[in-house]
C-alpha cells in the first residue's frame, strides 16, 4: 500500500498490541477455526496478554475428512471456497451462542472468524490463496454482521504466506471491532504491516446490521482506487464476485466502454459480436462468458469518480443481466493479459473504430521496452480476435471499417499482418442510423431534459433512468 503518512504509520498498532486491546476487552469473545495453512491468527492472540479474554475455541480441522464431518461435505470436493468458509462461520457463531448463555454472559459480544487457504505448492507453480472471514456482533445479542474476503499470495514461500495470513487475519478482527463505522477505512487498514506485493484482497463483501447502508460494487470499486487489486467483478445481483471463478477456462467476450448510458449502439455492438464469437468452432456457449468492463481512467475522465454517477451505471448494466468488471487496465494487451491467467480458452473484444485507432497509437507503449511490437505481442499472441463495429468519418460521412481505416504510416505494415491473418473481423450486420449515436451527447440530453435522448437507448434502460432519474442534475444537487 502506498500513500501511508509518516504520522498515519507511527500512529499504526502493533498486531501484539491489537490483540493485546482484544484480549482485553472483557466482551469480546469468539471461536476461530482455520484450516489449510495453520493455526496463523489465533497464534498472535495467544501470545499477546491475556488471551483467555477473548478465545473461546480454536481448531485447526487440518484433515479433509474431519473437516468434512464437522462443517459437511461439499458437492465438488474443494474445500478453498467461500462456501467453505461461510460453512465454517456460520457453524461457529451458533455453537457459541449454544454452548454460552445469555443469561451468564448477557453483555459479550461474540464473534467466529475463519480462514480456508492453500499456500504455494512445491513446484512454485500456483502462488495459492484462499478465503478469510469474520461474523461478529458490535451490541450484545444484536443480529450477527459479516466481512468476508479472498486473497492472492505474492510471495514464494509458504512460510511467509502464512505470516502475511496470520497478520491480516488479526487486521480483519481488529477492524471489525474498532474500524467499522466507515467499511472504506477498514479496508486499508487490513493492510497494517502488510503490502499489496505479498497478499492481494481481489474480493470483499459487507453484510449485516452494522453495513446496512453499504453498496459491495463500491467496495469493490474501493479495491481498484486503492491499487489493491487490479480488476474486480460484480454479478447481475449487485454483489461482488470472484473473477477467478467467473472466468476459469472459459471463453471471454469483453466490451469496454463507459456505458453512460448502455446505448443502442452498444447494445447491437454486443449482440453482432456475440453473434460472431459463438459462431467460432472453438467456442461452446455453455463455456463462455460476457463481460461488460468499465476502466478506473474512465471512471475518473472529469476528474475524481462520482460514485453516484457510477452506481447509475452499474445498475442499467446489472438490470440488463450483465456481468460488469472495473479495471485499472487502460491498454487492452494488459486486458488480455489478465485474462489469460485464468483461461487458455477463446478471447474475443468489442470494439469500435476509434478504439481501434487508439490502439495501434505508438504514445500508449512508450513505458515498455518492446514498444509497440511487445504490446502486440502480448495482446495477440493468444487465440484473440478483435471484432469491430464501424463508424461514420465526421469530415466525409464514410463508413469506417478495418479495410479503409487509415493508421500511421509508422505501424501501417503492423496493422495490415493483423488484418491479413483475420485478427480483427469486421461486424457487417450494422444500422447505420446508430452510427449517429454517440454516448456522450446522449448523456448531456439526459442532463439537460432533452426527451430526444429515449430513442437512442434500449427500452428498459430508458425506463429505469426515469423511473430513478439517473444521471439528471436534480439528482446530482440532492446529492
Amino acid at each position: 500500500m502506498t500513500g501511508i503518512s509518516e504520522d498515519d504509520f507511527q500512529n499504526i498498532l502493533s498486531i501484539q498490541n491489537k490483540c493485546t486491546r482484544l484480549n482485553l476487552n472483557e466482551n469480546i469473545y469468539g471461536t476461530f477455526a482455520e484450516i489449510g495453512a495453520g493455526q496463523e491468527t489465533v497464534r498472535h492472540f495467544f501470545r499477546a496478554q491475556n488471551p483467555k479474554g477473548t478465545i473461546a475455541k480454536t481448531l485447526s480441522a487440518y484433515d479433509k475428512d474431519f473437516s468434512d464431518a464437522i462443517y459437511g461435505l461439499d458437492p465438488q470436493n474443494r474445500y478453498v471456497t467461500e462456501a467453505r468458509l461461510k460453512r465454517m462461520i456460520d457453524y461457529e457463531a451458533e455453537l457459541i451462542e449454544q454452548r454460552l448463555s445469555r443469561q451468564k454472559y448477557p453483555n459479550k459480544l461474540f464473534f467466529s472468524y475463519a480462514n480456508t487457504v492453500a499456500t504455494i505448492d512445491w513446484a512454485k507453480k500456483y502462488k495459492g490463496h484462499g478465503w478469510l472471514g469474520i461474523k461478529f456482533q458490535k451490541e450484545p445479542k444484536q443480529a450477527y454482521s459479516e466481512i468476508i474476503l479472498h486473497v492472492q499470495f505474492h510471495e514464494n514461500n509458504a512460510s511467509q504466506q502464512q505470516i502475511s495470513l496470520g497478520i491480516m487475519g488479526v487486521n480483519l478482527i481488529y477492524a471489525a471491532f474498532y474500524q467499522s463505522e466507515d467499511p472504506k477505512v477498514l479496508i486499508k487498514k487490513l493492510y497494517d504491516h502488510l503490502s499489496t506485493d505479498k497478499i492481494e484482497i481481489d474480493s470483499i463483501n459487507f453484510r449485516g446490521p452494522v453495513f446496512k447502508d453499504v453498496d459491495n460494487r463500491l467496495m469493490s470499486l474501493e479495491l481498484v482506487k486503492e491499487g489493491i487489486t487490479e480488476a474486480v467483478m460484480f454479478s447481475p445481483n449487485g454483489n461482488n464476485i470472484l473473477p477467478a471463478n467467473v472466468l476459469y477456462k472459459k471463453n471471454i467476450l469483453t466490451l469496454r466502454g463507459s456505458f453512460r448510458p448502455v446505448t443502442n449502439l452498444n447494445l447491437q455492438m454486443y449482440m453482432a459480436s456475440r453473434k460472431l464469437f459463438l459462431e467460432q468452432e472453438e467456442v461452446n456457449p455453455d463455456k463462455t462468458v460476457i463481460i461488460f468492463e468499465m476502466t478506473i481512467n474512465n471512471l475518473k475522465a472529469e476528474g475524481e469518480i462520482d460514485e453516484k454517477d457510477f452506481l447509475d451505471r452499474a445498475d442499467l448494466l446489472c438490470a440488463s443481466g450483465q456481468t460488469v468488471m472495473i479495471s485499472s487496465f487502460q491498454e487492452y494487451y494488459k486486458v488480455v493479459e489478465y485474462f489469460s491467467q485464468h483461461t487458455k480458452k477463446e478471447l474475443g473484444l468489442a470494439m469500435g473504430v476509434d478504439s481501434l485507432i487508439d490502439i495501434f497509437n505508438e504514445k500508449y507503449y512508450r513505458h515498455l521496452s518492446g514498444g509497440i511490437l511487445e504490446a502486440f505481442g502480448k495482446l495477440f499472441f493468444k487465440s484473440l480476435k478483435v471484432y469491430l463495429y464501424p463508424m461514420r468519418d465526421p469530415k466525409t460521412g464514410d463508413i469506417i471499417t478495418s479495410k479503409n481505416l487509415k493508421v500511421h504510416p509508422r505501424v501501417k505494415e503492423l496493422y495490415n499482418f493483423f488484418i491479413d491473418n483475420e485478427k480483427v473481423i469486421d461486424i457487417e450486420d450494422y444500422d447505420e442510423e446508430l452510427l449517429e449515436i454517440h454516448p456522450r451527447k446522449v448523456y448531456e440530453m439526459i442532463r439537460e431534459g432533452d426527451d430526444t435522448w429515449e430513442t437512442m437507448v434500449p427500452g428498459l434502460t430508458a425506463k429505469l433512468i426515469k423511473e430513478k432519474n439517473l444521471f439528471s442534475k436534480e439528482k446530482a444537487s440532492q446529492e
